[in-house]
């Protein structure tokens, strides 16, 4: 690792660890002067950097051509990478996103997770997925967008319930022309552009027009979506002094994490809240966090606006503005705001934010006492010799016998451990049989145990749980325990939870631990046992899902094996392929237009139990 040779360029650079695990990623305006500040006296250095250095075993450096470059490239890798030294966005997926299918003859309005270059609009994104779902509940009350799936819209033979309460105008009928409905789609794109006044402005001269031409009808529809608007904007604060569009941004830090709030003003109204959370902030200083926040969220964000008032100003302003410069199509003015209205907006961000996480620590506490309270309670109902830090919960899932699988769910100090997570597909059982299964998948995870220290790729079968659960009553216990014995395990405590009566079940005891219903101990048990059930169904579903794919590709014409397994890699289900343009199916490696054309004609002619115990 040698920065003497990094070019005095500008760039991306990346800390690694011996197992090659990136644990920081920075930009550089000159790659060589930058990474040179980070080898020099320890103490010299600041604790994070310190402690960050002690692991670093290689460099990796990624030249751009300009610094604009470089900030965008920093905050892409940030989000793929998420290494542990920088401030990230915190967050599991990618955040929600509403998207307008402009693309569609009458457009719908969706959630997204991941916006695509496929002529949708896409807006956000929203904090969290319920925000967005509310979004699309509150303006389809106001406006009747379509919401069925293109399938259903093709072969409707008569207005689904969603046209009787007033929710759709049902196009699938040919009741409202594509005119017609374009334009209310442009006023839905206003509104979620925040162009709220123009929407009430052009309804409103759209119902003095209808009643003039005696269409009452029609003018009563408008006036029904006017006040709907109405109603929706009163509570919304006015933001004196100004017309323009601007975002404010302000966060507080509490341990490491710091929680982030940002006001949307539109045309001087406050159109919006959103909320997130800033991992690694520990010692950093405000105009890191400002700058980690900007980069990360406006690399998604689909509107930028002209105005950005935020508590601290980034170092590098000038790249900054330059790249949301360029986000935007016109200059976006960043400041910190000193006096007047715009200083009140601030403090009243900020205020939030100091609520936000307030409550956040709340609730943390609550939650910590919670786990403390439950894993005491099972250490002492259970009689268990030590608290259970590591708990794993195995089920089973299947199709009377079909696509069986199991799952393996991990819970580390009372909190699920997703990292740990397993599933298996059941090898040596046909049929419905979920007392075998259990106890294949039972053997193979223990098994691992003793291959692990030979096998790097098995290490995380290598810890031991301090307690097992099996989802199900003496059955599914019975070959739990017997897997187990015959590999030499008799040390680790197992019991069956029998989701009927939530009775616990131990070997060799006659009588069930019936635990307290309002327990933590319960609600914790009930957690891990939930999970488990989860992820087995999920993964059953993928599996299930994929060989109905298979099977009806094998009758389509000019659909070949290599044919089909491109478009199984492509899609995940049929529906998504019949909703697929020609020219998407035509571009899958080794499809053409006829083919293209011979599966979607297929699929729209032939369109028309699981278990986990």
């Amino acid at each position: 690792m040698e920065w003497q040779t990094l070019p005095k360029a500008p760039g991306v650079y990346l800390f690694k660890n011996s197992d090659g695990e990136v644990l920081y990623v920075g930009k550089a305006v000159a790659l060589r002067t930058r990474v040179r500040s980070y080898f020099q006296a320890p103490e010299r250095l600041a604790p994070k950097v310190r402690a960050m250095m002690r692991h670093v075993a290689d460099l990796e450096y990624i030249v751009t051509s300009t610094e604009v470059e470089a900030l965008i490239l920093e905050a892409t890798l940030i989000k793929q990478m998420k290494p542990r030294y920088n401030i990230r966005l915190k967050d599991d997926k990618s955040y929600p996103y509403l998207r307008l299918t402009r693309e569609e003859e009458f457009p719908r309005l969706l959630l997204a997770r991941n916006p695509g270059q496929d002529g949708s609009r896409y807006f956000g994104p929203y904090p969290h997925a319920q925000a967005a779902r509310d979004t699309i509940r509150l303006l389809r009350k106001i406006f009747p967008i379509r919401n069925c799936t293109n399938q259903k819209f093709r072969n409707a033979a008569r207005p689904c319930l969603e046209y009787h309460i007033g929710h759709c105008q049902a196009p699938c009928q040919g009741w409202v022309d594509q005119k017609a409905y374009g334009a209310m789609i442009e006023e839905v794109e206003a509104f979620l552009e925040g162009r709220a006044d123009e929407v009430e402005r052009h309804l409103k001269e759209g119902m003095e027009a209808a009643a003039e031409a005696w269409e009452f009808e029609r003018a009563a529809e408008l006036r029904n979506q006017l006040a709907a608007i109405r109603e929706v904007r009163e509570p919304q604060r006015v933001v004196q002094g100004t017309r323009r569009d601007l975002d404010a941004i302000s966060w507080a830090i509490g341990a490491d994490e710091a929680v982030v709030q940002v006001f949307r003003v539109r045309q001087g109204r406050l159109s919006g809240r959103e909320s997130f959370t800033l991992a690694g902030v520990e010692e950093a200083s405000d105009e890191s966090i400002a700058e980690a926040f900007l980069t990360q969220y406006y690399a998604s964000a689909e509107d930028v606006p002209q105005e950005v008032l935020i508590k601290a100003l980034p170092e590098d302003i000038g790249e900054l503005k330059a790249w949301l410069r360029e986000k935007r199509g016109s200059a976006v003015d960043l400041k910190v705001p000193k006096r007047g209205d715009n200083r009140e907006l601030l403090a009243l961000v900020e205020k939030n934010a100091e609520m936000m996480r307030d409550e956040e620590l709340r609730r943390r506490r609550r939650q910590a006492q919670d786990i403390e309270a439950g894993l005491l309670g099972l250490q002492h109902a259970l009689g268990l010799p030590k608290i259970p830090h590591r708990m794993e919960c195995y089920d089973i899932s299947n199709t009377q016998g079909t696509e069986s699988v199991a799952s393996m769910v991990v819970f580390t100090g009372g909190k699920p451990d997703k990292g740990q997570y397993r599933r298996f597909k059941i090898r040596t059982v046909s049929g419905p049989n979920d007392f075998l299964s259990m106890y294949e998948v039972i053997q193979r995870r223990f098994r691992h145990r003793d291959l692990a220290e030979e096998n790097p790729g098995l290490k995380r079968f290598a810890a031991l749980p301090d307690l097992v659960i099996i989802d199900g009553g003496r059955g599914q216990l019975g070959y739990a325990v017997r897997a187990m014995r015959e590999l030499g395990i008799d040390d680790i405590p197992v019991f069956g939870l029998a989701k009927q009566h939530e009775w616990l079940f131990e070997p060799d005891r006659p009588d069930p631990i019936i635990l307290d219903r309002d327990s933590e101990a319960l609600r914790l048990l009930q957690h891990l046992r939930d999970e488990a059930h989860r992820f087995a169904i999920t993964f059953h579903r993928q599996l299930r899902t994929r060989r109905n794919l298979r099977s009806v590709l094998d009758d389509v014409p000019q659909i070949g094996p290599k044919r089909k397994r491109a478009l199984l890699r492509a899609y995940p289900n049929v529906e998504a392929m019949a909703q697929a343009p020609i020219e998407e199916l035509a571009a899958v490696p080794g499809m053409t237009r006829a083919a293209a054309e011979s599966l979607l004609q297929y699929l729209r002619a032939n369109s028309g139990g699981e278990n986990s115990r």
